[in-house]
């Protein structure tokens, strides 16, 4: 996505420990603070992202179950370009393997 609004919403199949892990690396280096078990605030040029999670179904394919994390994204204050930027940064840090 190229312009990313001020609040969205995403689904990501994993289990709320990994994407700890995963977003822990992914801060390395921005001024963050964790506000529960289950959502961050994020400081970003100009303003902030607060992020909060929370499990969803499991999707299952065939006798395969995947663990599902609904994400929540809300800027305030943040420019498009940083936005966009730091939203490209995660990603880089969250995808894993795959076709």
């Amino acid at each position: 996505m190229s312009d990313w609004p001020d609040h969205f919403t995403r689904d990501m199949s994993c289990a709320p420990a990994e994407w700890q892990r995963l977003l822990q690396r992914a801060l390395a280096g921005h001024d963050w603070v964790a506000q529960g078990d289950a959502q961050v605030r994020i400081a970003l040029a100009g303003g902030a992202l607060t992020l909060h999670w929370a499990p969803g179904p499991a999707r299952q394919i065939a006798l395969l179950r995947l663990p599902t994390l609904h994400l929540h994204f809300a800027f305030d204050g943040v420019p498009p370009a940083e936005r966009q930027a730091f939203m490209r940064h995660l990603d880089l840090h969250t995808h894993r393997g795959g076709g």
